[in-house]
């Protein structure tokens, strides 16, 4: 089975319609099935982006992205600072 990375978008529409499906009187595991997903995913798509419109979802993921390259920023330049400090001190 291959692993598929689905957009937040297409995300947060899945979720609709499985909340639509359930509001019709399916079960959770049903509309999971319809919708091609398991229901583990479910679960973890909904703590996540349960009441997110769509461009809440879209603006989410690029907060997180931004979020992880300033941390290796932020990451490299610490591990520069420290070389450059022992270099200073002779210790190297």
């Amino acid at each position: 089975m291959s692993i598929q990375k689905n957009k937040p978008e297409q995300i947060v529409t899945v979720l609709r319609q499985i909340e639509v499906q359930m509001a019709n009187g399916k079960t959770v595991p049903q509309a999971c099935k319809e919708a091609e997903i398991h229901t583990q995913t479910y679960y973890r798509w909904r703590k996540e982006y349960g009441g997110l419109k769509l461009e809440q979802a879209k603006r989410l993921k690029e907060l997180e992205k931004e979020n992880a390259r300033l941390k290796r920023v932020v990451a490299e330049l610490s591990l520069e600072k420290q070389v450059l400090r022992e270099v200073a001190q002779g210790n190297f």
